[in-house]
């Protein structure tokens, strides 16, 4: 299933920006980024709820948050963009 997962972490201070620089780390591992702090993950449902402990346990929930949205298995048909950075095919061969 696809999973968007959006984030808002305080950096105002040192903690703040590791735990940016983590949560971010954790999002990759998953998924591929599509904007800063915005990740689309196809993942199954065990591998969705790791990666949201993983990342509860990451956050600060006075000054940060996560949001997860479940656009499911015929995710492709619910996904629209337009702009400069060129899509991707989420379940597609990905060469590093």
């Amino acid at each position: 299933m696809m999973v968007l997962i959006t984030y808002d972490v305080n950096t105002s201070d040192a903690k703040g920006r590791k735990r940016l620089r983590q949560i971010a780390k954790q999002c990759v591992n998953y998924g591929q980024r599509v904007q800063n702090s915005v990740f689309e993950c196809v993942v199954d449902a065990t591998q969705c709820k790791q990666l949201q402990l993983k990342l509860i346990a990451l956050m600060d929930p006075e000054s940060d948050s996560l949001r997860f949205y479940y656009l499911g298995n015929h995710y492709q048909t619910k996904i629209e963009h337009f702009g400069c950075k060129a899509s991707y095919e989420a379940e597609g061969v990905l060469m590093i």
